[in-house]
Parts: structure tokens; sequence; C-alpha cells
């Protein structure tokens, strides 16, 4: 197995994603294929001595800047580092990708390079909420801030067979994102929503309100991306709120300092379980092949995190099970699913 790691993409390109690499390549004994310009990787490359059998370069002249338009970027850019690693994939040469560049950029390349899986209308970014043991899969986390019933129905379909591959649980609980547990709760799309998922052959346990998703009543939470980037969001910011007013509560006093130290190994365990570097990076679900956006920021280890991620999403078969439940979603009652005709990628808000 072969992982490509966009070596360009992410704000702290080249210098995190090929230490990331070379820490995945080590642990994991995983090849991995540093997509990017070939003088600036060897110049990273040599800072850590001789370079591993398991690790290749291949050239790519250009990259995509964070700030770059992303479908316009893709599209003039050929032979963007993105672009060179979705093509390898299409072309059976690796057998993922992982990015932290631009998200937008990384869809588009996806979408033009990969194509969807048949019966998808829109991929989804997923994001893992620390919740439970394994996590809480929350889709779509930003790819798509319109969206249709079908869509969030296609997503539910996608997170199911995700976790269901990828961690092993069975028949996942499925639950959609309200502001309140009602059938009847929501605006027209939730409430559309809500009958089909009703209706589906998954596992759906109902709707889940933002303040109960913190007790794991669920293992895909489905949303639509303005809805779900902003609840990932604002989780986020009050998790660092919560950590700055701790520590300058500590500072404030001797005794809080002492108290402090005795605590700090379970302070840093909490930090951990909350810090996305640990999760590696977010699935994009729908196109045809295991892609890993990882976060812009994403350090070392992080990147390393997303690696073992994309390994473990190519030996698990999702692809496969995804194409079979997309083609044929089907219902309780046996009737089969509608698949709408998918939009091109300028329809596409990235």
């Amino acid at each position: 197995m072969i992982i490509a790691v966009d070596a360009m993409g992410g704000d702290l390109a080249p210098k995190e994603p090929i230490e990331g690499a070379l820490l995945a390549n080590r642990a994991l004994g995983v090849d991995i294929a540093l997509v990017g310009e070939p003088s600036a990787l060897q110049t990273e490359l040599a800072r850590h001595g001789p370079t591993p059998s398991g690790i290749e370069i291949v050239a790519a002249a250009e990259w995509i800047g964070m700030d770059e338009v992303p479908v316009q970027a893709v599209r003039q850019k050929k032979q963007a580092s993105i672009n060179v690693a979705m093509h390898a994939m299409k072309q059976g040469d690796v057998s993922a990708v992982v990015s932290a560049g631009n998200t937008g950029a990384v869809m588009a390349s996806a979408l033009l390079n990969l194509g969807r899986v048949k019966g998808v209308e829109r991929p989804a970014i997923g994001a893992m909420a620390p919740y439970t043991e394994k996590g809480i899969l929350v889709l779509d986390v930003g790819a798509n801030a319109d969206c249709k019933p079908s869509y969030l129905e296609q997503f539910a379909y996608m997170g199911a067979v995700y976790m269901e591959t990828v961690f092993g649980i069975r028949e996942p609980r499925v639950g959609l994102l309200n502001i309140g547990e009602e059938e009847t709760k929501g605006n027209e799309l939730s409430q559309e929503v809500y009958a089909r998922l009703k209706r589906s052959r998954l596992n759906f346990v109902g709707n889940v309100e933002p303040d109960r998703v913190h007790f794991g009543p669920v293992d895909v939470l489905v949303s639509d991306g303005f809805t779900g980037n902003v609840a990932v969001k604002v989780t986020e910011g009050v998790a660092d709120f919560i950590f700055d007013e701790l520590r300058s509560a500590i500072s404030s006093s001797l005794r809080y300092k002492v108290a402090a130290l005795l605590l700090k190994p379970a302070l840093l365990a909490m930090r951990g379980k909350m810090d996305y570097g640990e999760y590696g990076g977010a699935p994009l679900l729908g196109v045809d092949g295991v892609v890993i956006v990882a976060h812009g920021k994403a350090d070392a280890q992080a990147v390393k995190n997303a690696v073992a991620l994309a390994q473990r999403a190519a030996n698990s078969g999702m692809l496969d099970a995804m194409r079979g439940a997309l083609q044929s979603p089907g219902t309780k009652n046996g009737e089969a699913g509608t698949v709408e005709t998918s939009p091109s990628l300028d329809e596409t808000r990235v």
C-alpha cells in the first residue's frame, strides 16, 4: 500500500507534511509518496538524514495556496500537487490521498479526477467528535452550505458505511442534528430529512439536540454543511475558552499552581482528547477514492495520524460497501431508493 501525501498543502508545508510522513513510515510501515516540488522536498528530507526506502518523491510543478479560489485554481494548475496526487489514485498507483491544503481545492480536485460514487449527489466532509470511545462522525461539516433533503439522506448512508467498515460499529446509530427531539421540530429541510431517514434501512434514532450530543446518543450525526460547520467550530471555540480560563485561574495563585502540577497528567489527557490532530483528519466521503483532509495547521503528529486513518480506510473495503449502499439504498419496506441527477462541478460550492 502506498499513501500519497500532498507535501505542498497546508500552512506548515512542506516541513510538517514531510516530517509526518516520515513518522508514519517508521511507525506504521506504510510506503509514502510525497507529492510536490522536488527540490523543496529534497531539501526538507535532507534535514532528517538518509531517506528511507519507503519514501518516494512524486514531482509536481505547482501547488495551490490556502487563499486561492478552489475550482479555478484546480482547473488552471493542472500540475498542482493535489491534482497529481488525485491522478495517481485514479491510476491505481496509490491507495489513498492525504492533504492539509485548501479544503475546497481538495474537494474540487477529487471531483474532477476521481468523480463521485454512483448515487452520490454531493460529497461530504466528516469530522470526529470525541464524545465516545470511537467518536461520533458529524457530517457534513462544511462542504455543502446549501442542501437538499436527498443530500442529507446520502450523507447518512455514507456516514453509516464509514463507521461500520472503518471503525467496526455494527448497525451504527444515525441521528439528525436539530433544534428539538420531536419529529415535527426544525425547518422544512429537517422535517423532510427526518421523514426520509425514518423510512430508510438505516438505524435511525431520531433528532439530536446540540446540547445532547456529548452524551453519545449516536454514532453518526447528520447535518447540512453550514450548520455542521458552525456546530463544530463553536465546540472548538468553547473548548479553547475553557482551557484559557483554566490557565488564567491556575496562574492567579501559587496554591492553584501546585494543585495543577498534581493534575497535569489528567489535564493533558483531557486536552489531547479534544485535539483535532489526534483524529488525523476528516474523510471526504462520496468521491470515488479514499481522501483524508487534515487541518490546515496540521503538525507532523497530525499528518502521521491522518496517514494512519487513510491506511485504515483503504484497507476496510469502505468504497465497495459505499457503492452498494448508495446505488440501492432502499427503505424499511423494501422499496428501491431514488437517485437524483448529480450536479456539475460548477454547481458545487467548495
